[in-house]
């Protein structure tokens, strides 16, 4: 019973992690080992804790999006790792074969030929509403020829070629996404669709709920086909009996290997419909469907070395460095440790005999430490530049630091990041082209990019640059001048300090940089969504003299515009919108949230107490936000109310004042 408990505890706790904050605290082969100890102990006993991860599904969704419960509970799937468990449970039956896509599974709704809704899982019994991201998905059809009601289900993914390169536009290492299923669900669920867009989220259907009217011959193969007439994609499946099972799961187990599309397994279900659903369904799992998760292949090697990667912020990140082995027909001698938490808990040493494998057949990761001896030296001094490092804990997480603000690798990715899209604005200037500026001497401060005429004649003959290149990095160092303090305070590198952020703390102190770096750590994080981490990050920013130095060098080179004051704006200061639906007098949602956050206002996704209005056109409707603000007794104005509330002549073109 003790272990029962401390079992259900441990793999609570990485649920939670994995799901609602997209961090990985076990890898999946110690999740699914400890799992299965909890299902046997289960058997044994007789008996299942409340909380146990066997009889609940998923957590509940996040805040930030509004909520809303399923027609019918979305069960997970009874899982196995044996080929032949998959051949028994075929039986004399045709199942199809699929993949198991590993993203965030969606439900979409469609009536009269147009979507109307998208909903995540959530905990299987209430998701978020997406339907703005799905609007914007790389491949959902919009409108369909079936005019009736379609409920489907189907996998939000992003491919592994996307992940590798939004990812290579991330500045930091542990700003990274971690895999393409942590990307995707951050994605899906933003608040503003464009972040969506770029992120290029493709959806596989992989189920039909509801399409009444419409003759499937008691098939689901015919549900997918007919799903492609209406065009959707779907999953990749096979038609196969239990004698074709050895074979169909070892042609997808070499695909895979060279897949885009992320996959954790293989689905197996039942083609003919009415048998699948006769055999009914256990507390957690349907019995028409089972998964199948790839067996690991595993191999055991020696560990050589731990290197240590320092990013922009400081933080140092292990690396094992191993024997060579192959895995999954690739040469595999690195593995990432992610922080000293896992690698204390690893207990790994330098000679170490190791077993490592690829998390779903892709990520390399270690297994286990056959040998434990805990050896591993933590560096004192940075790896970079030889200043001092220490240890620090966060969330129960230790991580290591570099504590020299002058360290060379920490300089080349605060120079990237200052030059940034939505920094500075600087083309030009990749992380190599900076490298070569800093290891001639020509850039030691953020100032010394605007003297970088000085260089001329040693600019034009590097390897890559000539005169055109040059003038084009000049024109876009001049134009980067004009700026906006948000872009530089965010560009400044400020730890933990993003874009979002940076707005932010500007309007909080209207736009005055003194009354900024003047500010203590208490009047800083009273602004709503700061907090102490925040502020103590400004602060012991702007005591440091050298910090102090270096902008004051750097505000001589910018001309810095000052949003115009608008008499209007104490109205919207402080107040909690919340918008839906179309608008009209601005270009989209997006235009209209900055015009709120640009006279103090704030905006957020779903409808609290705390939400002061409501911004609807379509009051009268029976929306979920209506329902809930009418309940709440919270204010719905449409834009024209709106309007009027900030002070904006009816009939005005509020956008056009917003993009001046």
């Amino acid at each position: 019973m003790e272990r029962m408990k401390e079992l259900t505890q441990q793999l609570r706790l990485a649920s939670q992690a994995y799901y609602q904050r997209d961090e990985e605290i076990m890898s999946n082969l110690e999740y699914d080992r400890l799992y299965d100890e909890l299902v046997t102990l289960e058997k044994e006993t007789g008996i299942v804790l409340s909380g146990s991860p066997t009889v609940t599904v998923g957590y509940e969704s996040l805040e930030q999006l509004p909520k809303e419960r399923h027609e019918a509970p979305m069960l997970s799937l009874d899982k196995t790792k044996s080929v032949e468990e998959l051949a028994a449970f075929a039986g004399t039956q045709e199942v199809l074969m699929s993949w198991k896509l590993d993203g965030l599974t969606v439900v979409l709704t469609y009536q009269n030929g147009t979507l109307q809704k998208a909903v995540t899982r959530g905990n299987g019994e209430v998701g978020e509403v997406i339907t703005n991201n799905a609007r914007v998905f790389q491949n959902i059809p919009l409108h369909i020829s079936y005019q009736g009601e379609l409920i489907l289900r189907g996998e939000a993914v992003i491919t592994y070629s996307d992940f590798e390169k939004i990812n290579a536009e991330s500045l930091d290492a542990e700003t990274r996404y971690k895999n393409p299923r942590n990307l995707c669900s951050g994605s899906v669920r933003q608040l503003n669709n464009e972040i969506t867009a770029r992120r290029h989220v493709h959806f596989y259907a992989f189920a039909l709920v509801k399409a009444d009217g419409t003759d499937f011959k008691n098939l689901h193969s015919n549900q997918f086909e007919w799903l492609k007439e209406q065009g959707f994609e779907t999953v990749e499946y096979h038609k196969v009996t239990a004698k074709e099972i050895p074979s169909t799961v070892a042609w997808f187990e070499k695909k895979i290997r060279h897949y885009d599309v992320p996959s954790d397994g293989l689905v197996v279900t039942y083609n003919d419909i009415a048998y699948g659903e006769s055999l009914g369904r256990t507390a957690k799992f349907p019995r028409n469907s089972i998964a199948f998760k790839w067996q690991d292949e595993v191999r055991e090697t020696v560990l050589r070395e731990i290197e240590w990667s320092p990013s922009r912020t400081g933080l140092i990140n292990p690396i094992a460095v191993f024997d060579p082995v192959e895995l999954e027909g690739t040469t595999v001698s690195r593995a990432s440790v992610h922080n000293l938490s896992i690698m204390k808990s690893l207990r790994l040493g330098i000679g170490d005999t190791i077993t490592v494998y690829k998390a779903n057949m892709i990520i390399p990761q270690i297994a286990e430490n056959l040998t434990g001896s805990g050896n591993a030296p933590v560096p004192e001094y940075c790896p970079a530049c030889g200043g001092k490092t220490e240890i620090r804990q966060m969330n129960n997480v230790e991580t290591l630091y570099c504590t020299n603000s002058r360290c060379s690798a920490r300089r080349i990715k605060s120079f990237s990041l200052f030059v940034s899209r939505d920094a500075m604005n600087i083309e030009g200037l990749s992380e190599a082209t900076l490298e070569k500026f800093i290891a001639h001497g020509y850039i030691h401060t953020f100032a010394d990019i605007y003297h970088l005429n000085h260089y001329r004649e040693e600019i034009v003959s590097m390897d890559g640059f000539g005169e055109k290149s040059y003038q084009n990095l000049m024109e876009s160092i001049d134009r980067s001048r004009k700026t906006t303090l948000a872009r530089v305070i965010y560009a400044l590198g400020i730890p933990n300090i993003g874009a979002a952020n940076a707005k932010l703390l500007c309007r909080s102190f209207n736009y005055d940089l003194k009354r900024l770096k003047e500010a203590n750590e208490e009047e800083i994080a009273s602004i709503e969504g700061i907090g102490d981490v925040i502020a103590a990050s400004v602060v012991n920013y702007f005591e440091e003299e050298a910090n102090k130095t270096a902008l004051e060098a750097l505000l001589y080179e910018l001309d810095i515009e000052k949003p115009e004051e608008n008499e209007n704006s104490s109205v919207l200061a402080g107040k909690t919108f919340v918008i839906t639906g179309s608008v009209f007098h601005f270009a989209n949602r997006s235009e209209l949230k900055n015009y709120i956050e640009e006279r103090g206002g704030k905006v957020t996704g779903s409808v609290t107490k705390k939400t002061d209005y409501l911004i609807n056109n379509e009051k009268e409707s029976n929306s979920s936000k209506n329902k809930k603000a009418r309940e709440l007794n919270i204010p719905l104005l449409s834009e024209e109310d709106f309007l009027k509330l900030a002070g904006e002549p009816v009939g005005s073109d509020a956008a056009d004042d917003t993009e001046k």
